[in-house]
């Protein structure tokens, strides 16, 4: 029985001879083909347009409950923690939907992506507090809910 694979295969006949000539068998068994994938090598996005498209996403004047929580899905989904000015406009597309439950649950979300990083939450907190003053949002510790 011959178990030769694609790596341990002879090499075919010459053009001026035949299979038979040449001292090799005919194969009827046909070499699997080799899967490769393919990937894009494209223009890599920069964290400055990475930022630009979510602050988009959500200052679109027209967004909707499921848009907005889709749109947070995806974003907390990613290996980051969000920019607090793509979390301001998310903030903001909250207040425009008038969900106040939706806003403390995105504060909620980026202080369980901080993690471990106990430095990462406040910085947030301290960025985004002249937006939470002004759309009047509390933040989850000042609600008392951040010990349930």
């Amino acid at each position: 029985m011959d178990v030769s694979g694609p790596d341990t295969a002879a090499s075919p006949p010459a053009e001026n001879e035949s299979p038979s000539e040449s001292g090799q068998e005919t194969s009827s068994i046909p070499e699997a083909p080799v899967a490769t994938r393919c990937y894009s090598h494209g223009k890599q996005e920069t964290d400055e347009e990475f930022d630009a498209r979510w602050v988009t996403y959500f200052n679109k004047p027209d967004i909707d409950a499921w848009e907005l929580r889709k749109g947070m899905n995806t974003l907390i989904g990613y290996d980051l923690v969000p920019e607090p000015k793509i979390l301001d406009a998310a903030l903001r597309a909250c207040r425009r939907l008038n969900d106040l439950a939706s806003a403390i649950r995105i504060l909620e979300a980026v202080k369980d992506k901080a993690g471990p990083h106990k430095e990462i939450y406040p910085y947030v907190i301290q960025e985004l507090q002249p937006t939470l003053n002004e759309l009047g949002i509390s933040t989850p510790e000042e609600l008392g809910i951040d010990k349930v």
